[in-house]
């Protein structure tokens, strides 16, 4: 009913930073809806109790209108066990003596202090100059209405500011009937099976998928496939150290290599900024997508290479942009699979994964790196692999002649990593024709 603390709690909602955006528009609707005062009393047993006292008239009834407070100085009190100043015990619930708040406050009067309790308010004064106001408020969609809104009412009547930055607001996890999970419903899943069926990483990945703002179905499949992936990592970061992965000095000469890296350093970049858009999904997804690229085709594109088909020079380009990749790749999992990333790091490096700097782009742009070159030529594999697949041969069945047809400027990517595709493909000779659609016809060796 205070217009201008209303306006005043207003701006503080459009100062802060939403992640989502759109979850602002609850906050603003809550504030612009009050009518009354903040009931923060409940008749529980247990909570922190409400530091009020009464005096009691000749009759021995409240005079409600007249409460006791005590000093600040003597916070935290319970008025059940400690008499007011002033008065003695023996007073307690007699006429012309006092009675104590027999409330507790509610939930939201004392949790709404979680940044002035975490950041040492009124305990310790370095800390609280250096921590408040904090970073950001991770938190579900339903209590900005109480707890987010709790907190910025007392941050800004005791500290005329922000308690924090930002807020990152998630939606709820629904049973598999798009239903909220509650214990009253009695629907909740508890963790500690799952992390024992799919393991801790399986199941941070299933939690990663779940987007800010939005609800989260549980998904059992979803956590089979980070476990998936969790293998996956394991078995080609293996592969990779086979083939001599490694990060000495060195240069990184050939297309396909430097291509790949190019690849990596977009996919750097784009979960660079969704980390710093607090889309933590979309820096998941994007390193996800380019991992599986990197393990069907790039892997399959430069292991002969790697054992020397090519020359010496030709293979330790392969060695080193593996390894770079491996290191990459491990960082930019990290925050989802923190297990997995730490135990193939601990292969092959030193301390932990967890300590190491965040990747950037510009390191992994090497040379004349075209990700054009990596897609040409992963697109035309494609298309051989499937020439096999529809004859119902092996993958490794021979081909004598490969006519490749594809548009100029796609061909001329492609034909910068020639070698390593015809020996992925297992081609013997090509044509290269230019043609507005990609497309191949593969003269195989078939077995008599």
């Amino acid at each position: 009913r205070d217009v201008e603390l209303r306006n005043e709690l207003l701006e503080r909602g459009k100062q802060l930073n939403w992640h989502p955006e759109h979850m602002r528009v609850r906050y603003l609707n809550w504030v612009e809806g009050l009518t009354g005062d903040w009931l923060i009393s409940r008749q529980r047993f247990f909570g922190v109790p409400i530091p009020v006292w009464y005096p009691l008239d000749a009759e021995g009834n409240p005079i409600y209108a007249e409460p006791i407070v005590p000093n600040e100085a003597d916070l935290p009190i319970d008025p059940q066990a400690e008499a007011p100043a002033g008065y003695v015990e023996s007073q307690r619930n007699q006429p012309g003596g006092f009675m104590g708040d027999p409330d507790v406050m509610d939930t939201w009067a004392t949790s709404s202090l979680t940044p002035q309790i975490a950041g040492g308010w009124e305990r310790d004064a370095d800390l609280w100059q250096r921590v408040f106001p904090f970073d950001l408020r991770p938190q579900a969609h339903e209590i900005i209405r109480t707890w987010l809104f709790a907190t910025v009412v007392r941050a800004h009547l005791e500290s005329d500011s922000l308690p924090f930055t930002d807020a990152s607001i998630s939606g709820w996890i629904l049973d598999p009937d798009r239903k909220k999970m509650s214990k009253s419903k009695g629907n909740v899943v508890t963790p500690m099976g799952l992390l024992d069926e799919h393991g801790s990483d399986a199941v941070r990945y299933w939690a990663a998928s779940g987007r800010p703002g939005t609800d989260t179905a549980f998904d059992v499949g979803q956590m089979k496939i980070g476990r998936r992936l969790a293998i996956k990592i394991l078995n080609s970061s293996k592969f990779a150290l086979s083939l001599g992965a490694t990060l000495e000095k060195g240069e990184v000469t050939e297309a396909l290599d430097q291509a790949m890296l190019a690849d990596l350093a977009k996919v750097t970049e784009q979960a660079t900024t969704a980390f710093h858009n607090f889309n933590y999904t979309k820096a998941l997804e994007v390193t996800e997508q380019f991992f599986w690229r990197y393990c069907d085709d790039y892997l399959e594109l430069v292991k002969d290479r790697v054992y020397g088909a090519e020359g010496e020079a030709a293979a330790a380009s392969a060695r080193l942009a593996l390894g770079i990749a491996t290191d990459t790749y491990l960082k930019l999992f990290a925050p989802f699979l923190p297990f997995v990333t730490d135990e193939v790091w601990s292969w092959w490096r030193s301390g932990s994964v967890h300590a190491e700097t965040w990747p950037t782009a510009t390191s992994l742009r090497v040379g004349e790196g075209d990700v054009a070159v990596i897609d040409a030529v992963s697109e035309i594999l494609a298309l051989l692999r499937k020439a096999k697949s529809d004859a119902k041969v092996s993958m490794k069945t021979e081909i004598s002649l490969a006519r490749i047809s594809a548009p100029a400027e796609k061909l001329a990517a492609a034909r910068r990593a020639e070698r390593d595709l015809l020996a992925a493909g297992r081609v013997s000779s090509v044509e290269w024709l230019v043609s507005d659609e990609v497309s191949v016809e593969a003269e195989l060796v078939l077995a008599d």
